[in-house]
């Protein structure tokens, strides 16, 4: 059984839709063992909390500096046992002592589709401007390993959205999420929790 540790800054949609994805059987083999998130005001604690999951606030603020908030948050995810860290909107830096502690063991979503519109900067709403700025007509979101880059891991899926006339950020987010976010999440987390994918000479390999 692998044991999730899931990472959240916000709401918990992602969240929500790999809770929905255990429910229905779409993930097999995993269970959340613990939900964490940097704001204490963050939905997704009360989503975790609901469900009888452990839900824990390590905020940098309670913190003198980000290396002993770093061991904080190190260590709840060691308490807890915690086989994959899942990245679901979760808007802090993972720190290389991290990475290094889960090589290819941390995932993380990302609203386009990787190289584009990624790195330093295209967080959330952002990435939705930068797309319809640039008048692209395909965008997606994006499943990757973390390593000690930004979104620079080895990419696991990646599904398209099609861009539509008129949209604002705003629709063009939900519809990456409804499309795109909520369905390679989980079955990415199914690949990994089954064993079928691994990392050879920085490229992901999928076993069906």
């Amino acid at each position: 059984m692998l044991r999730l540790g899931i990472l959240v800054s916000g709401g918990g949609t992602n969240l929500q839709a790999i809770l929905d994805a255990l429910d229905q059987g779409v993930i097999t083999n995993a269970a959340v063992s613990v939900v964490i998130s940097n704001n204490s005001g963050a939905y997704a604690l009360k989503r975790a909390e609901d469900r009888g999951i452990p839900a824990v606030c390590i905020s940098p603020k309670c913190y003198d500096n980000r290396e002993e908030f770093h061991k904080a948050l190190l260590a709840e995810l060691q308490k807890k046992q915690v086989d994959l860290v899942v990245l679901a909107g979760y808007l802090v830096a993972v720190p290389p002592m991290i990475v290094e502690a889960y090589p290819n063991r941390i995932i993380n979503i990302h609203p386009s589709l990787i190289p584009s519109f990624c790195g330093t900067g295209f967080y959330g709403l952002r990435v939705h401007e930068g797309v319809l700025n640039r008048g692209v007509k395909i965008t997606g979101a994006t499943v990757h390993f973390v390593d000690t880059g930004t979104d620079t891991g080895p990419i696991i899926l990646q599904k398209a959205v099609e861009v539509q006339q008129g949209d604002t950020p705003e629709v063009l987010q939900r519809r990456v999420m409804e499309e795109a976010e909520w369905k390679i999440l989980p079955e990415a987390i199914d690949l990994i929790a089954n064993g079928k994918v691994s990392v050879q000479d920085g490229k992901v390999q999928i076993s069906r």
